[in-house]
């Protein structure tokens, strides 16, 4: 699947897999491995960004992945994401959807929706979102309509 089907299809929270096409090379080519994982991973999808003309450049649409996390001690310094532009060339392919029954947590600016969390349930949501305070969350069922969306003030 090509990118700018990514951007079209993939609904926030879709798990998504990128690769170049290439084999895997042996463990011991450290720099060939490096460069082969900078081509070849996955990550859920947690933005999707219009295209953006101005008068010195013009912006493809794109997307981002989270790739995850790194830390110690449940102490995260260190947040890995990947953005992709819409003319991007290499293969990418939805591994998994979003569970029914899941709630993406959201935030937006200048329009365009950011995953920050995906939780199991509403439950699981809230507690998230109790431990961590965005301004202007949103709560979102997945698969319900967009109408159920629940819109919060300022988390306290």
């Amino acid at each position: 699947m090509s990118a700018q089907s990514i951007y079209a299809r993939a609904p926030l929270g879709a798990l998504v897999r990128y690769s170049d096409g290439q084999p895997m090379p042996p463990e011991r080519h450290r720099k060939k491995l490096a460069a082969w994982k900078s081509s070849n991973g996955s990550g859920r999808l947690v933005r999707k960004t219009h295209a953006a003309v101005r008068p010195t450049y013009t912006h493809p649409a794109g997307f981002t992945l989270h790739e995850g996390n790194f830390g110690s001690d449940g102490v995260i310094v260190l947040v890995v994401h990947k953005s992709f532009s819409v003319t991007s060339t290499l293969t990418f392919e939805i591994v998994e959807d979003p569970a029914p029954g899941s709630v993406r947590i959201l935030t937006s600016f200048q329009g365009e929706d950011e995953l920050r969390h995906l939780a199991p349930d509403m439950v699981a949501a809230e507690d998230w979102l109790s431990r961590n305070h965005y301004t202007g969350a949103r709560l979102e069922v997945v698969g319900e309509h967009e109408a159920s969306a629940q819109t919060l003030g300022q988390a306290a």
